[in-house]
């Protein structure tokens, strides 16, 4: 973490790795994208080079190319031209492994949210196929977040329904 950096807004810093802690709004989305070793790569570079939030369009700016340890990154927040939110993060963690990829990133001071999301890709060495993860644990971190209360929640759980549109797939 460069010197001059804000710490993050919550203390489970990486437990979208391991186990998500209690007291937060926890959900998961895990969906067959296709079949693949070439696929499953596509994908992981697609998520590493931040293309599930600019293929949204949810993406700003990031202080590298792809997603690093470290990497600060903004996001915006929004539906529309209307009420766009400056949402700091940064990542926690990148996942590099035979069968999974992908990078989370934590919630910074300013983010109306407290918490973090994991965004990867699964290969299923058994069969072949090609899992797209959305996986996240999140509370409000402003008031106007808190007034959304339900709604809130199916407004995350729709962006990870687009968030895994982005991702290539294989018919």
């Amino acid at each position: 973490m460069p010197e001059n950096s804000a710490p993050f807004t919550y203390p489970e810093v990486g437990a979208t790795r391991t186990t998500m802690p209690d007291g937060y709004h926890r959900f998961s989305l895990r969906r067959p994208i296709g079949h693949g070793r070439e696929l499953f790569d596509h994908a992981a570079t697609h998520i590493l080079d931040f293309g599930i939030q600019k293929g949204v369009r949810t993406f700003r700016y990031a202080d590298t190319e792809t997603a690093q340890p470290g990497t600060e990154l903004t996001v915006v927040l929004g539906l529309g031209p209307v009420g766009i939110i400056s949402a700091p993060c940064r990542v926690v963690y990148v996942l590099d492994e035979p069968d999974r990829r992908g990078f989370a990133y934590g919630t910074l001071p300013g983010h109306p949210e407290i918490g973090e999301e994991l965004f990867a890709v699964e290969y299923d060495p058994s069969d072949g196929t090609v899992y797209g993860l959305i996986a996240a644990f999140s509370k409000p971190g402003a008031w106007y977040v808190r007034l959304g209360g339900p709604v809130v929640r199916l407004i995350q759980r729709w962006f990870a329904h687009r968030y895994l549109n982005t991702l290539p797939t294989t018919s």
